[in-house]
């Protein structure tokens, strides 16, 4: 089979060839005035006849599909709005657009001039009369029933999975829609859109491990951004008084479901304003990208529903706390008890070899929350009013300086938002940033001093309020993807030298059982045991695997190691 991969190879550069040898171009030239397929589709049909033609019509795109009888060819046209079967007759093209059609594979790109119909089984098609070859593709795709089942090698060939999963073009239109809706709504709020630098010195603004690197020409160690809120907060200084910014930030922190080294997301900021405006502002910009999709205010996730419906459930911390683990949660005693029933780490050593500490209150009252209540907010609800030692810059309420004006979104278990009520106060933000919680590690903690920060804060900050919404967390939500990385176009992977973690071979059934690194395992049926023999010998077996397993359209399910 690996052999059979390298002749289809072999195959369409010979065809390559002989369409350079018709004098064509096979790697194309411009072709104006295509009409979306999702166009062509909406223009009345009838069936084809000689004395009442149907609309004259133009298309480009890949070829998906195809079946040949004779001198009659059939083949299926995809672009990114829809797809639509061509009909190519020997009598209706030239003698080189025949030999042209003779010569193509799936995944070439092509472009038709033709009569718009239906045949006699009332398949919308184009009877082509007109054709040009616009690009071969020398590489075999993969067949339309198996080639993209494996999440591998979907995440992979991403340009592949979007040619051949409906829902990844779906996704990527809808992520497209959400992110342009939220622009419109922030701009017409009066909000500036700004940009602001990637490389710091300080890693500040978030609670996370950072990407770290080197500036050559002036000798400095930079970090790559964790979050873009203090750039911001200075420009609420500087007399902007509604910024925002949708920007990547990075994180040199685990993958997960809900997690990518890299993402994106909004921040933004308002003068004069606190967390219950930033509420106001959270529940109107995500019902606006509700609306934009418009499926309706109630969507699914998993087996699940959400009913974005205004207005959004609003619930203390405190009160959850309570409902959920128990105790008040100024309650030390009750605390830290509850903390041993969940077995809970209560002691520290703050440096290597010291004697140990215990965990900080707060850290303790936190680490409950995650664990037990986080899971059981159904929502949209906002959580409002933290512990204030969690959340150094953020103002606290006038009524009780242990609590922070702070909220968080959840929605089934999934924080969405979090914003501030911004603590403008350069004193107490000083002391905040040297403050290190016993119990949580520098990398969990914001506690990261920022001289310039302070000194801006110094010139005068207008009390404000702060918010940030995770882009990608927000797009799986919306359009119901269970995982981060079918809303990313590129996620981070490893490298596909090392993909593949083992594989095995029956001999006796021909099944060849490969693990990846990803987790996923997945048994390929009918293969040769020259494959397998390939595979031992093969430096690099993830490529190998691409080449000669998955591109060859082996059967495959999913399996257990």
């Amino acid at each position: 089979m690996a052999d059979e991969t390298q002749d289809l190879a072999e195959v369409r550069r010979e065809k390559l060839n002989k369409i350079a040898a018709l004098g064509l171009d096979p790697w194309g030239h411009r072709f104006d005035n295509a009409m979306p397929i999702a166009h062509v589709r909406e223009l009345p049909a009838e069936p084809f006849s000689d004395d009442k033609p149907g609309p004259k019509v133009r298309a480009a795109g890949r070829i998906v599909r195809q079946r040949s009888a004779g001198k009659l060819l059939f083949l299926e046209l995809w672009d990114q709005t829809a797809r639509v079967q061509l009909m190519l007759r020997v009598n209706r093209l030239t003698e080189t657009e025949w030999k042209v059609a003779q010569l193509l594979d799936l995944g070439d790109l092509i472009g038709v001039d033709g009569e718009f119909g239906v045949t006699k089984t009332g398949e919308p098609t184009i009877q082509v009369t007109g054709l040009t070859f616009l690009t071969k593709s020398l590489e075999p795709h993969p067949k339309d029933v198996f080639g993209m089942g494996d999440e591998e090698y979907r995440l992979r060939h991403r340009y592949l999975d979007l040619v051949y999963t409906p829902d990844t073009l779906r996704r990527a239109h809808q992520r497209v829609k959400i992110v342009r809706t939220i622009r419109n709504h922030l701009d017409a709020l009066g909000f500036m859109e700004v940009e602001t630098p990637t490389l710091h010195a300080i890693a500040g603004g978030a609670a996370a491990r950072p990407f770290e690197t080197h500036h050559n020409a002036l000798d400095i160690d930079l970090f790559v951004r964790i979050a873009l809120e203090l750039p911001l907060k200075r420009l609420l200084v500087g007399g902007l008084e509604k910024v925002y910014e949708l920007g990547r930030v990075f994180r040199n922190e685990g993958i997960s479901r809900k997690h990518n080294p890299e993402f994106t997301m909004l921040e933004l900021y308002q003068a004069y304003g606190d967390y219950h405006s930033m509420m106001d502002l959270t529940e109107g910009l995500i019902v606006a990208c509700v609306d934009a999709l418009g499926t309706g205010r109630t969507i699914p996730w998993g087996e699940k529903t959400v009913n974005f419906a205004p207005p959004f459930q609003r619930a203390s911390y405190a009160e959850l706390f309570k409902q959920h683990v128990g105790c008040d949660m100024h309650d030390e005693v009750a605390v830290r008890a509850a903390a041993r029933a969940e077995e809970l780490q209560l002691e520290v050593e703050p440096a290597p070899g010291a004697p140990k500490v215990a965990v900080a209150h707060d850290v303790l009252v936190q680490e409950l929350f995650e664990d037990l209540v986080e899971d059981k907010l159904v929502g949209p609800v906002f959580v409002y009013d933290y512990p204030a030692s969690l959340c150094p810059l953020t103002k606290r309420k006038r009524s009780n300086p242990a609590v922070a004006e702070r909220f968080e979104l959840f929605v089934h278990g999934m924080e969405l938002a979090n914003a501030y009520t911004e603590l403008n106060d350069p004193d107490t933000q000083e002391q905040t940033f040297s403050q290190q919680l016993a119990g949580m590690s520098a990398d969990d903690s914001m506690a990261k001093m920022d001289h310039d920060f302070v000194r801006a804060l110094r010139h005068g900050m207008p009390p404000a309020g702060g918010l940030g919404i995770g882009i990608d967390r927000l797009v799986m939500l919306l359009t119901n993807t269970q995982t981060i990385r079918d809303v990313i176009l590129f996620p981070l992977l490893r490298p596909e030298s090392s993909a593949i973690k083992r594989f095995r071979y029956t001999a006796a059934t021909k099944r060849l059982t490969i693990e990846f690194t990803s987790g996923g395992v997945y048994d390929y049926l009918e293969v040769p045991e020259s494959v397998y023999e390939g595979l031992k010998a093969a430096p690099s077996k993830g490529e190998y695997v691409t080449q000669s397993v998955k591109k060859a359209g082996f059967k495959f399910e999913k399996a257990e190691w």
